[in-house]
């Protein structure tokens, strides 16, 4: 029974992990206007350059979305990921 507990509890964690990165994703998507796999790709490297966990990555992105305050090392990798991808067209927007 305890084995399960443990194995729920995991569980548990992993869901509210997931949602964290990808509300996290969202936002690289709908600010740098990236697809959601490049978001991924650009949450990843974030986390590689920091060397800052992925889920720890994404809580900071989520809070810069609620507080507008987000770590300078964070700030400087983010625009770097997204530059590196290049400017999309949001669709349905006027051309820059």
């Amino acid at each position: 029974m305890r084995e399960l507990q443990e194995e729920v509890a995991q569980l548990k964690e992993a869901l509210a992990s997931h949602a964290v990165v990808d509300q996290a994703i969202g936002m690289i998507v709908a600010l740098g206007r990236v697809t959601p796999d490049q978001g991924w790709a650009v949450l990843k490297q974030v986390s590689q350059h920091t060397n800052i966990k992925l889920r720890n990555v994404a809580e900071l992105i989520l809070i810069w979305g609620r507080k507008g305050e987000l770590p300078p090392e964070i700030r400087v990798e983010l625009e770097e990921a997204l530059d590196r991808r290049g400017p999309r067209q949001v669709p349905g927007a006027p051309p820059e």
